[in-house]
């Protein structure tokens, strides 16, 4: 495997068949706050967009400095032409439900056409890069297989055929150090999981990026534009950046954190907190009148870094269980640097099935996507089967960390 070249206030490119990648790096600064891919690119980079019709795919997490929108900085930027803009899953402002399809409009602002990449297609169509030379990733990620807008990434990157894609870098929401649960069945591949990666996958999206094409499975013309000061350990209030919600239920780091194996309860008849207090933080359905005992009884494993309580919670109609005042598991974290996200899933959906196997349902095409196959759904079902599978997700997870590793940006 080929390590990656890393050029100061320059680009190198390695082909790789039809493939190519390189990444940015400027000088250093002495400052601490993380600068992202953004600020970089507009005070060491801009010649890479300099004098191009320059399309953009972005949210409301595409900030710069004091707030101001990636869409601004490029719009009001003295030789670039953002000539069109690209929205996710939850739209380009970020406020739709999670898979509500989006229509396509125009920026009141800028007046630049705005496609939806979560709508009619998740990739951007010929006719929708007809005016485009560079096409732009700038969104928080959050690190987590499941979540969509990494995949909106090489989807994109892959149909800009003959154009240049630049990723904007940010950092990884729950550390860019840290991979847990199983590595993704191909057959399972759907847009909350489209390559091989761990549940929880430890690389910032630029980095990704650039494992993927450098190990040729993803082709495109790829330039990563790196952050400045990031480490791989640094957890997202250590950054010196703002909290912005990437998504409407993805709310604090310890939800970002818990995200990355309770949603999980998405594939199942047990609300995942969506129109509760704490989204992924919390569980509920009304057959879980034992929810004290179920507490207990996950306290008493002594699961390292997670503390279990109950309470009821009133679930917002348009939500599983809605209007209705439910018994609910909240999971508190008491050290984020220990807690197992996938352990505490997968232990709290054995015990609520174990205790409640006629009301527990799954929806079984969606946790095998979710879980990039079925042995999550397999393992809670049968006695001892989370205890044997977690171990066999470690090594998975330490297995495609070392793959990933000589595509590294940061230390």
């Amino acid at each position: 495997m080929m390590r990656l070249p890393v050029l100061r206030h320059a680009i190198s490119a390695l082909a790789l068949g039809a493939s190519a990648f390189s990444v940015v790096t400027p000088a250093p600064v002495h400052a601490q706050r993380v600068r992202p891919g953004i600020e970089v690119l507009v005070t060491d980079s801009i010649h890479l967009i300099k004098g191009k019709r320059v399309g953009l795919i972005t949210n409301h997490t595409g900030l710069g400095p004091a707030g101001k929108t990636t869409i601004d900085i490029l719009y009001s930027t003295p030789g670039v032409k953002l000539t069109a803009l690209y929205g996710p899953e939850h739209g380009i402002r970020g406020v739709a439900r999670a898979g509500d399809h989006i229509a396509s409009t125009v920026d009141s602002a800028t007046g630049v056409p705005v496609y939806s990449l979560y709508g009619e297609t998740r990739v951007p169509t010929p006719e929708m890069l007809k005016d485009v030379d560079v096409l732009i990733f700038d969104i928080q990620e959050l690190g987590a297989r499941f979540y969509t807008y990494q995949w909106t990434m090489t989807l994109s990157a892959e149909a800009a055929k003959g154009k240049k894609f630049l990723v904007l870098d940010r950092p990884n929401l729950v550390r860019a150090d840290i991979f847990e649960g199983n590595v993704l069945d191909p057959k399972y591949r759907s847009f909350v999981g489209w390559y091989p990666v761990s549940t929880r996958y430890g690389l910032t999206v630029g980095e990704l990026a650039n494992y993927l094409v450098g190990s040729g499975q993803l082709k495109a013309d790829l330039t990563v534009v790196p952050m400045q000061n990031y480490r791989r350990n640094m957890w997202w209030n250590e950054t010196g950046l703002g909290w912005v919600n990437p998504s409407p239920n993805i709310r604090s780091g310890d939800a970002a954190l818990l995200y990355t194996g309770t949603c999980y309860f998405e594939g199942t008849n047990i609300n995942e907190g969506r129109g509760m207090t704490q989204p992924f933080q919390m569980v509920g359905a009304p057959y879980l009148t034992d929810a004290g005992a179920i507490a207990k009884a996950l306290n008493a494993m002594k699961l390292p870094g997670i503390v279990f309580d109950s309470t009821s919670q009133t679930v917002e109609q348009g939500y599983k269980h809605g209007g209705m005042t439910v018994p609910v598991i909240v999971m508190v974290v008491s050290d984020r640097d220990a807690v197992k996200p996938q352990q505490v899933g997968l232990m709290l959906l054995r015990e609520i099935y174990k205790r409640h196997p006629k009301e527990f349902q799954w929806r079984t095409a969606s946790i095998d996507r979710l879980a990039g196959g079925p042995r999550v759904r397999e393992a809670v079902e049968k006695d001892g089967g989370v205890e044997a599978l977690l171990p066999i997700m470690e090594r998975e997870a330490k297995e495609y960390e070392a793959k990933t590793k000589p595509f590294w940006i940061y230390k």
